[in-house]
């Protein structure tokens, strides 16, 4: 995964986002998103953010899925001590075409994911930090089952310096059906690049797999 953070104020951010992944085969990639959007923190702690995607499934080689997405989210971060946790809620409207059918397809989807990263030689992820980072996500949506996924991920990264930073780590994703369970497992590596013109004191979000 790559990311970018553009920060045009203290309250204001622009983020983008591109991703492949090899779902069956390691050696295979048979997946990818590209997307972003534009977040506002209207007071500490509590961003609103609005986002559009465009992501792509292949079997055999041959694209099998297309989707389009748009959502909507809000975060609320707070600390305990050194650990900063996040909660997200996000409401998803999903679009899809199958390639193979012409068929299209439309769903909502609704998640929450609870996240948390401790730093483990400073008091907040700055510049030289290294850290540790975990999540634990769950996906609902109309339909039997209601509860369609879940995923977890451990992982650590560092800090270099005020414009990058770098992740890696597992995550464990299960896919519920009426028919069968589905489970996938990542290893996973990140490189986040930050845009921020501003004197502020700096304090990083670090952007997790998503």
């Amino acid at each position: 995964m790559m990311s970018l953070t553009y920060k045009i104020s203290p309250k204001l951010m622009l983020y983008g986002e591109g991703q492949i992944r090899a779902r069956k085969d390691y050696t295979l990639i048979d997946y990818y998103e590209t997307k972003g959007g534009i977040g506002y923190s209207y007071i500490k702690d509590h961003q609103v953010f609005v986002g559009a995607g465009r992501y792509g499934t292949y079997e055999d080689r041959k694209i099998s899925q297309e989707e389009f997405r748009i959502w909507l989210q809000y975060t609320f971060s707070h600390k305990m001590g050194t650990l900063k946790l996040d909660h997200r809620g996000r409401a998803e409207k999903r679009f899809f075409y199958a390639s193979q059918t012409g068929t299209n397809t439309e769903a909502m989807r609704y998640r929450y994911r609870l996240s948390g990263t401790l730093p483990l030689n400073n008091s907040k992820v700055q510049e030289g930090t290294f850290f540790v980072n975990a999540f634990e996500e769950l996906f609902f949506g109309a339909g039997e089952p209601n509860f369609k996924r879940n995923r977890s991920f451990a992982g650590f990264g560092y800090q270099f310096n005020n414009s990058l930073s770098a992740t890696t780590g597992y995550m464990f994703q299960r896919e519920f059906s009426t028919k069968k369970n589905e489970n996938y497992h990542f290893l996973y590596f990140a490189l986040n690049f930050t845009i921020d013109p501003s004197d502020d004191e700096k304090d990083f979000s670090i952007p997790m797999v998503d």
